[in-house]
């Protein structure tokens, strides 16, 4: 009337990871069986026993004796060594597209120009913001770059947006002087090189190849085409790594602020600063990306336009994993364990439980 299934085990799904150990069940598997050899003798015994002896009353004789202790053990020594094995369920789990986007920052001094509002660096950072708030968090990570004529590396790749968030919230200013003179140029091919440094150093942290998409989002005023940017850049197409542009500042432009000369009647001419949309827009082409602009567009759309591109190129789908279960099999031999203690005849039983005990306690600071 009413059906019942046995629950079933896919035992094709279990696999381990250091199946080295494995031999070792060749001594709980000897014991097992001198164990089933003592259990016969016992009962023919007994029927050997019962049989020539004659007594008033019915005697009752345990059906294992002292032998369930033996068995205890022999069972918690099994799953010890099963432990060690460390043995593993493989799972698929649906993975999720997400994308490694590596922000390089224009932190050249052309940058303090105020032909945006506030000037060109800070309102870079209020679109990063706007970047990071668009962002899904969930395996999506973001690093950070900033370049002048040399590039210094500001945050690796994270998928913690506090630590972003608090990063571009203190960034009030470039991380270059205006009084130094490696400030005074926009190395976009060093950008590009740095950007390739993090996603190297990501790798080597990890000790593999992240499966996210990878992009780098340029933002600078410009910089004037060379070989060096065109060579960078077929660097990361190779690694099918996208330039995305974004350009900060306006076609009117403004004077690039002066630091104080130490002898003010040698104080240089004041320097004119334009955006660069040719050049911005041909390495976005180059690099396979796109280039936006700010204040043409709003911040929120370029963010949704870049992370969707970058987003398209991630391959989603299902993914084989495994878990570890050696916790278990220590766990279901504490068990059985416990369960010989409540067997013990003598002390000696009672040593070699102790035994066995610290021994588990020995596999698991090992595992």
């Amino acid at each position: 009337m009413f059906g019942f299934t046995l629950p079933t085990v896919d035992w094709q799904a279990l696999r381990f990871g250091q199946p080295d150990y494995l031999w070792l069940l060749i001594g709980p598997g000897a014991l097992l069986l001198v164990w089933l050899w003592q259990l016969i003798r016992r009962r023919a015994d007994i029927r050997n026993y019962t049989r020539h002896r004659a007594v008033p009353v019915r005697e009752r004789f345990s059906y294992f004796g002292g032998l369930l202790f033996w068995l205890s053990l022999i069972l918690a020594t099994t799953c010890v060594v099963l432990a060690l094995a460390r043995p593993q369920v493989v799972t698929t789990r649906v993975r999720r597209a997400s994308i490694d986007l590596v922000v390089l920052q224009d932190g050249s001094t052309s940058m303090r120009v105020t032909d945006v509002p506030g000037d060109r660096w800070k309102r870079s950072m209020r679109f990063l913001k706007t970047l990071a708030e668009t962002m899904r968090w969930d395996g999506d990570r973001i690093a950070m770059a900033a370049f002048a004529r040399i590039a210094t590396p500001q945050i690796r790749l994270t998928k913690d947006p506090n630590t972003f968030f608090f990063f571009i919230e203190h960034l009030e200013e470039p991380p270059f002087r205006a009084e130094d003179d490696a400030s005074w140029d926009t190395n976009i091919e060093m950008g590009i090189s740095w950007g390739m440094k993090l996603l190297a150093q990501d790798e080597r942290i990890l000790n593999r190849k992240s499966i996210n998409s990878k992009a780098f989002l340029l933002l600078s005023d410009g910089q004037a085409w060379s070989g060096d940017v065109e060579r960078a850049i077929e660097a990361a197409r190779r690694e099918n790594i996208p330039v995305f542009v974004v350009g900060v500042g306006t076609s009117n432009g403004g004077f690039i602020p002066e630091p104080p000369a130490e002898d003010p009647t040698k104080q240089p001419p004041p320097v004119y600063s334009r955006l660069d949309r040719e050049s911005l827009a041909r390495i976005a082409g180059a690099g396979g990306g796109r280039y936006m602009e700010l204040d043409r567009e709003r911040d929120v759309d370029i963010a949704v336009s870049v992370i969707d591109a970058v987003r398209k190129m991630a391959r989603g789908g299902v993914e084989e994993g495994a878990d570890d279960v050696y916790w278990q099999a220590l766990a279901l031999g504490a068990i059985f364990l416990l369960l010989g203690l409540a067997f013990v005849r003598d002390r000696a039983e009672l040593a070699l439980a102790t035994v066995g005990a610290v021994a588990a306690l020995v596999v698991v600071q090992l595992l």
